[in-house]
């Protein structure tokens, strides 16, 4: 069903809201805290990761759903609402950051550990932007065009197919780019380690919330009368139109 852009659709704004809070979240987490649970090592590579994996893989849930009920052009358009979003708070976490403490504030807190907790956002946000551009775009891409190939089957195959790579990029650069850039806890000594890790964790979790995906999307598709095939779609990132 190729359905028209004048559709109004009862969820859809739910699921983009949801979406858009994940990924502010998974960033503000990131900063926060590189996680050891000890679990050990295997040769170099460390078991480790940063806060944000844990709750960054469900807005690749919500990408698989947009991209399977709504279609990709929709779902593109919601990976542009979390890019602006982005971008706004990392602007007014550095202006915060610019602007004198109140004297209480800085002799009981202290404008370091405001620094310490969220001076690297800015950072991570190029980072998590680059990363999140070429990772949820190519897990869009990937569940669209398998979805046709397949004729709508094997929506199991088509989820973690695109998770693959999808969060493979989006690995390889959100923790390159935060370690060049120097954010804090993020350094060359555990690059390696925090890219292998933080990808196994993300697939490794929507892999194992498929059922949950299942669920929605049926829910979703039965609720709102849609199930869309991208059979003509401009497969474009930068075309912001439905």
């Amino acid at each position: 069903m190729q359905p028209s852009s004048r559709i109004q659709y009862r969820y859809y704004d739910l699921v983009m809201a949801t979406f858009v809070t994940v990924l502010l979240l998974s960033n503000l987490l990131s900063s926060a805290k590189i996680i050891d649970i000890g679990l050990g090592s295997v040769g170099s590579l460390a078991f480790i990761f940063d806060a944000g994996t844990i709750v960054f893989p469900i807005s690749y849930i919500f990408g698989d759903i947009l991209t399977e009920v709504y279609g990709y052009k929709r779902s593109r358009r919601v990976i542009w609402m979390g890019f602006g979003a982005s971008v706004l708070m990392a602007l007014c976490v550095w202006v915060v950051g610019l602007l004198p403490g109140e004297a209480y504030w800085v002799e009981s807190t202290g404008q370091s550990a405001y620094d310490a907790i969220l001076s690297g956002i800015p950072n991570l946000i190029v980072a998590s932007l680059s990363a999140y551009f070429a990772g949820e775009f190519l897990n869009s891409f990937v569940l669209a065009k398998l979805k046709v190939a397949t004729e709508g089957r094997y929506l199991w195959m088509r989820t973690i197919g695109s998770t693959l790579i999808g969060e493979g990029a989006d690995s390889i650069i959100f923790v390159g780019i935060a370690t060049l850039l120097g954010t804090p806890g993020f350094v060359a000594e555990i690059m390696l380690s925090l890219i292998a890790t933080n990808y196994i964790l993300k697939v490794s979790i929507e892999a194992a919330m498929t059922p949950v995906t299942y669920k929605v999307v049926n829910i979703l598709k039965r609720v709102e009368n849609e199930d869309y095939f991208d059979r003509d779609t401009n497969f474009n990132p930068f075309k912001l139109g439905i």
